[in-house]
């Protein structure tokens, strides 16, 4: 994508020590500007920074192309870490589309709650006490009554992180699928997840909210004790990240599922 080599850049980073002297390293060598004048941005810092950068983005409606470099530790989101090229790499990037979740939370109070989530959106139980959630997908009950930790409905993209430690299914992107996943299932006992259609609306209602009271987590904005929670995939609201055609997040994604 050559026509982006003209477009102006900016550049964000992590507090971390290794985000902050990357950044230095950079601003040295290439032009910047301002974030509200630029066409794409840089981000250096782990997966948990761009996830913040983005969703900032989504706060301000003001979506960006992001290329991000790894400055932290896992990494997976983000390309390597190398100050030469910048502004080939960034030209020549593939870019991939990601479109976040919605999640509606009423409260017992009766308080709603709309957040983006571009990983997952998961409710947890808040004490010792196992959770009781209906489940319902368009409207139909699905699951009367899981008895588990939590449950959590993940995107493609984000189905390599806290859905797959919960043994959860890892998604290809364009696969207009998500993942609704059980967190420690007691009953039913051998249900393990289903794969739904992007395009459906997943209904969470927590059955005792009272007395196994249940937050709800969209990535990293929690919503205590809640009463429902609906979960849809919004495609008006999608995010573009920019990827080294030899690291591209969808060829990543794939091959996860061979690491042992």
């Amino acid at each position: 994508m050559k026509e982006r080599a003209d477009q102006a850049m900016a550049l964000v980073a992590s507090p971390a020590e290794a985000a902050q002297a990357a950044e230095a390293m950079l601003r040295k060598r290439y032009d910047f500007v301002p974030m509200d004048q630029a066409d794409l941005v840089v981000a250096l810092g782990g997966d948990g920074f761009l996830l913040q950068t983005l969703h900032e983005m989504l706060e301000r409606k003001a979506m960006r192309p992001v290329f991000g470099m790894n400055r932290g530790t896992v990494g997976f989101l983000m390309n390597e870490w190398r100050i030469q090229n910048l502004e080939d790499r960034v030209a020549n990037a593939k870019a991939m589309s990601v479109a976040p979740l919605r999640m509606q939370a009423v409260s017992v109070e009766g308080e709603t709650v709309v957040h983006p989530a571009i990983n997952e959106v998961s409710l947890l139980r808040q004490t010792r006490q196992t959770a009781w959630i209906e489940v319902s997908v368009n409207g139909r009950v699905v699951l009367p009554e899981l008895i588990c930790d939590g449950v959590l409905v993940a995107t493609p993209a984000g189905s390599t992180a806290y859905n797959l430690s919960a043994q959860g299914p890892i998604l290809p992107l364009g696969s207009n699928l998500v993942t609704l996943t059980p967190i420690s299932p007691f009953r039913p006992r051998r249900w393990r997840g289903a794969l739904i259609p992007d395009d459906l609306c997943v209904s969470l209602r927590v059955l005792d909210p009272r007395k196994r009271p249940v937050s709800a987590v969209a990535d990293q904005h929690e919503v205590r004790h809640v009463a429902t929670v609906e979960v849809r995939v919004d495609r008006s609201m999608a995010l573009t990240l920019l990827f080294d055609p030899e690291h591209a997040l969808d060829e990543r994604i794939t091959m996860e599922q061979f690491a042992v």
